[in-house]
């Protein structure tokens, strides 16, 4: 069982399977994850330029300004989603004769955790549910220039003898290392719906364009806190991360600059540097926010990525299965 009796530190910022409804209340969760990319990655809008912004660093005398990637929310959520629908197939939660939940606008059942979390488009009834799981854009702890390559290719065809042929440009790629603190806030979930975003964080192993080819990515939980409010932002954590690494009295980094623009970093540092700045967060802006404890979230996993997790999901199921009112 995932409740709150067998995990009383999940009652603060989640609620109980059988007091699901569609008010909104100010139950959260926070998930912190540092997303490691392990093969170059596309993360494009228009499917040729990498998405970048402008972000100043520091103040004063220290203040900086780099062009960081972006990892847009929906090249995250979207893997997401797909990785979830396929986990519930595994899991066995469609029975024989009962048509597998997709992503397909009008083919979401809208009665599985997936859907009922993750919010659905207006199916037969025209009711749409809106997501309860919150994600926002990622960006890049270093320079574009120095996480995303251009690469070029030409086909001069199989002869022997091969005429010149125009180079063509291929997508951006993001290099492998590339890292993104990232932020995934459940909003009102049940400690089951939470086990379910832990064990998709954990086994989804690839994100952007072209993810059968490229985009392979570990993602690295660092804490899991509850609370009554939303905690800091990606776009802050990346800013004040930058900060403490160039202060890491372990590294040599002289200016803001020269993180931003090395060449690699110490996915191990940089995870206890942005993990610091959260819990740092906390404190300096009085969130109401706590942190579960690393063997209750090692425990939901465990149990996220299990056969076993099967039953959980169904009994999730029953739960969901009442949170959109009758028809009728």
């Amino acid at each position: 069982m995932i409740d709150h009796d067998t995990y009383p530190e999940l009652e603060d910022g989640t609620v109980a399977a059988d007091e699901m409804n569609l008010r909104p209340q100010n139950n959260f969760v926070n998930i912190l994850v540092l997303r490691e990319l392990q093969s170059h990655a596309v993360f494009t809008t228009n499917g040729q330029d990498a998405d970048l912004a402008s972000v100043a660093v520091g103040d004063g005398d220290d203040r900086d300004e780099y062009s960081p990637g972006l990892m847009f929310m929906r090249k995250q959520t979207g893997s997401d989603r797909r990785f979830g629908k396929a986990l519930q197939r595994d899991l066995g939660l469609f029975d024989e004769d009962e048509d597998d939940c997709t992503m397909q606008v009008n083919e979401m059942c809208q009665d599985c955790p997936e859907c009922i979390l993750y919010g659905s488009a207006a199916g037969d009834d025209a009711i749409s549910i809106t997501s309860r799981v919150m994600y926002d854009t990622a960006y890049t702890l270093r320079d574009a220039t120095v996480v995303i390559d251009e690469k070029f290719q030409n086909a001069p065809g199989g002869d022997y003898a091969k005429t010149a042929e125009a180079t063509i440009r291929e997508p951006d790629f993001f290099e492998p290392g590339t890292l993104f603190p990232s932020v995934v806030t459940l909003r009102d979930a049940t400690p089951a719906e939470l086990a379910f975003v832990l064990g998709i964080t954990r086994k989804n192993k690839r994100y952007g364009a072209t993810t059968s080819r490229l985009g392979r990515t570990k993602n690295h939980i660092l804490g899991v806190y509850t609370g009554s409010e939303e905690g800091p932002a990606n776009l802050e954590l990346t800013r004040d991360a930058i900060r403490r690494i160039q202060s890491d009295s372990a590294v040599e980094y002289d200016s803001l600059h020269d993180v931003t623009s090395a060449e690699n970093l110490d996915p191990e540092r940089v995870a206890d540097h942005v993990r610091e700045s959260f819990e740092e967060s906390i404190t300096a802006d009085n969130l109401d926010l706590s942190r579960v404890s690393d063997d209750t979230v090692s425990e939901l996993i465990d149990i996220a990525t299990g056969d076993e997790f099967g039953d959980v999901l169904a009994e999730q199921r029953e739960h969901s299965r009442q949170f959109l009112p009758d028809p009728e």
